[in-house]
């Protein structure tokens, strides 16, 4: 009985989520609350239990990279970069979107993916406002590159931190494996998008007369401070390549980054925490505790056994559920607390087929079915409640749906391009 209330509770909250008939942070507290008054959530389970409640890494990793973004805010960065974007477009919003999604690309795989959108964020927004653009398309498809580019690195995505933790995988791993079905899927992704975006990119705009006479260099008012600050960051940056030789969580780096940030700033409490988005914080904590009621009451593992007895010995059968399975659950939960649950079925999977870490297909459509599911819908990864969250703060806020539309499709193309690289690298050309 306690199994079937859970069930509902949860997909009566997604719904309201999905349909925006209530606040997103109100639909899932409220989840949360009939969760609580069912007996499922308790002080210990939400705060405290691993597996079903808060995961207070990528809370804290999210918190420290806002701060840093609001100082970097300060001095005229993003200004900066987002004149530097328009003129090189020319005015053409096709090469706009191109560019922003090689940017995003690149950040991806050496900083997690929602840090990166916190960072190429509010650039988009302002070349967009600068140039009469709707900031809408740019924004979904910096999501989708920062999701598809997070798949290459241990880093890029934090599923991949706790698959790599668990399976043994490190860094080099997801560079020789990963990385070759990143970049091509980075160029599907440039072709599809401009062919999902043709109408909203049409025409010209005349950058002279937008941005008028001004040069990018104009929008740092204190050199000296962005100099500091792009140390402070770069040292982050490498903080985060270094994850698994220096044992620091992201989050740990993330907050000293931040505190290092506020200090060369000389920022106040109220200039530096002014940018912080707390209802996107508020979300994230609610939607872990939530999605950890199904895990309490064995949902998610109960799929996964599932999954685990459809393999029945065959690799290229386990992999293909795996990937195609992860994907379609995790367009419904985040897929950071979806990979938690998971990881141990996927370890027994992989355990009993003789093969184990680098070399076992397995884990790699694991990591590829988890990452590539943040596509699918607007609640399916951090970076993309992130996005929305700053959005909306900025008046104009994108719809579940409307970012949906554009996931869904962009996964299944990204999936199938997936399930093709798996196996012709792990099974054909074996």
């Amino acid at each position: 009985m306690i199994v079937a209330a859970a069930v509902v509770i949860f997909l009566v909250s997604y719904a309201l989520i999905a349909t925006e008939k209530v606040h997103r942070v109100a639909a899932a507290l409220g989840g949360v609350g009939a969760m609580t008054l069912i007996g499922l959530v308790s002080a210990e389970s939400a705060f405290f239990d691993q597996e079903t409640g808060i995961d207070w890494n990528v809370i804290f990793l999210l918190f420290g990279m806002m701060i840093i973004v609001s100082v970097l805010r300060r001095t005229g960065l993003f200004e900066f970069m987002a004149l530097w974007a328009a003129r090189a477009s020319g005015g053409r919003p096709a090469r706009l979107m191109v560019l922003l999604i090689v940017v995003t690309a690149v950040f991806s795989p050496i900083l997690d993916n929602v840090t990166t959108v916190l960072l190429i964020a509010p650039i988009t927004l302002s070349v967009c406002r600068r140039l009469g653009l709707p900031s809408a398309p740019f924004l979904i498809s910096q999501i989708l590159a920062s999701n598809v580019g997070g798949t290459s690195t241990l880093i890029g995505d934090p599923p991949n931190i706790i698959i790599g933790s668990r399976a043994g995988l490190t860094f080099d791993d997801f560079l020789v494996h990963a990385l070759p079905l990143t970049v091509l899927m980075m160029v599907g992704l440039v072709l599809l998008l401009r062919l999902l975006f043709r109408d909203q990119l049409k025409g010209s705009v005349d950058v002279e007369l937008a941005l008028g006479v001004g040069q990018p260099s104009d929008a740092i008012p204190d050199k000296r401070l962005l100099v500091k600050c792009l140390i402070v960051l770069g040292a982050v940056m490498v903080a985060f390549s270094l994850h698994t030789a220096s044992h620091f969580d992201p989050s740990i780096v993330a907050m000293l980054g931040a505190g290092a940030m506020v200090l060369a700033s000389r920022s106040s409490p109220k200039e530096f925490l002014s940018d912080v988005e707390w209802p996107t914080l508020a979300f994230f904590m609610a939607l872990f505790v939530l999605v950890g009621s199904l895990v309490e009451v064995g949902v998610i593992g109960r799929l996964g056994l599932w999954a685990a007895g459809l393999m029945a010995g065959d690799q290229l059968l386990g992999a293909s559920v795996l990937l195609v399975g992860s994907a379609v659950v995790g367009a419904f939960v985040d897929n950071i607390p979806y990979t938690a649950a998971m990881v141990p079925i996927v370890e027994e999977m992989v355990a009993s087929t003789g093969v184990t870490g680098a070399a076992s297909p397995l884990w790699w459509a694991f990591v590829f079915g988890a990452d590539l599911a943040g596509n699918a819908t607007a609640v399916a990864a951090g970076a993309n409640v992130v996005v929305l969250g700053i959005a909306a703060k900025a008046g104009e806020p994108i719809s579940f749906w409307q970012f949906t539309k554009y996931g869904i499709v962009v996964t299944a193309a990204t999936i199938a391009m997936a399930w093709v690289y798996v196996w012709l690298r792990y099974f054909a050309l074996a």
